[in-house]
């Protein structure tokens, strides 16, 4: 694939991904929560070029640091989202306005590598940053599974487990 193409690919994800996250969302631990993430990681994977032949130390070092920034927002991004049990038994999340502030931190590292890489004369392709989006989605999408399996999972904002129990059960009678 082109990096226009790639480019495109990339931004539409990412808008699609972000703009579902922040609408409530059923989590539904038996559906392959992983393939999307492997998917990308294999289109990106497929593309030559993601280590600069000329410059490989800097390269392999801008990569680790993109696919730790990548690990690093994936698992903000879970943690950040409020998890809740309806009465029925199914489980919700649903990003919040601090998991917006940890994709605006991501991009934001992820700008500054990119400058860093251009400033340094490392050609880039875009597949790196196609990789570090696969893994931002498989963090974030593992760590919600194991939240919603956990029988007591907590969220970032406060304990949603729990909430439908009447506040009068805590209650000791004296």
């Amino acid at each position: 694939m082109s990096g226009l193409v790639d480019g495109f690919l990339i931004a539409a994800v990412v808008v699609v991904v972000i703009a579902r996250q922040f609408r409530a969302q059923r989590i539904d631990t038996e559906r392959r929560w992983w393939l999307l993430p492997v998917v990308l990681a294999a289109v990106a994977l497929r593309e030559p070029g993601l280590i600069d032949a000329h410059h490989h130390a800097a390269s392999v070092t801008l990569l680790t640091a993109e696919l730790l920034i990548g690990l690093a927002t994936g698992a903000a991004w879970a943690w950040t989202s409020r998890v809740w049990t309806e009465p029925d038994g199914a489980v919700w999340s649903k990003s919040t306005k601090a998991s917006g502030l940890v994709w605006l931190v991501g991009i934001a590292l992820r700008v500054g590598l990119y400058a860093l890489g251009a400033a340094l004369g490392i050609h880039q392709e875009s597949s790196a940053l196609l990789l570090a989006l696969a893994a931002t989605l498989l963090v974030r999408a593992g760590i919600l599974a194991w939240r919603a399996q956990s029988p007591h999972p907590v969220s970032v904002l406060g304990t949603t487990y729990g909430d439908a129990v009447p506040r009068s059960a805590w209650k000791e009678r004296v």
